[in-house]
């Protein structure tokens, strides 16, 4: 049981790190260079589809599967793997923090904006915010997935 949860962990971890940086590299530079009524509708189709099923697991479970491995230790692991875990549930909750706290009222702004015909202003309220809290949960997010990984192997 508790080398399921450390392998869930570590693809969790490592499945939303990578949901990250290929948003952070692909998705935000190519967007970049739309206009402004094509990155707001895309951006907010974007937040109206990603938390579906798959990326509420891959999102919770970078938290709870590290978490749990702490508690759930298998014979012979050393205290410093339970270390790494805990750090990567750090990391992992520290990034979530700044999704709840930041990405998510800015992408409820920017739904609320829609209508209102002025996409400009829109994405200006919007774009230089959200891209470096993102930068930042992207980080954080990599992190837990590196600790996670270093736990793995200890």
């Amino acid at each position: 049981m508790s080398e399921a949860i450390e392998i869930l962990a570590l693809c969790c971890t490592g499945l939303y790190a990578g949901y990250m940086i290929a948003f952070q590299s692909g998705v935000m530079p190519a967007l970049r260079e739309a206009d402004d009524a094509s990155f707001t509708l895309v951006m907010r189709a974007v937040n109206r589809k990603v938390p579906g099923p798959l990326f509420l697991l891959l999102f919770l479970g970078s938290l709870a599967f590290p978490v749990a491995s702490c508690f759930i230790a298998p014979d012979g692991r050393g205290g410093g793997a339970t270390v790494l875990l805990s750090a990567a549930a750090t990391s992992a909750l520290v990034g979530h923090t700044i999704t709840a706290v930041g990405n998510i009222p800015l992408n409820n702004a920017l739904e609320s904006s829609r209508g209102q015909g002025d996409e400009r202003a829109a994405r200006t309220a919007f774009e230089s915010r959200w891209r470096v809290l993102h930068t930042v949960r992207t980080l954080f997010a990599v992190g837990a997935f590196v600790l996670t990984a270093l736990a793995a192997v200890r």
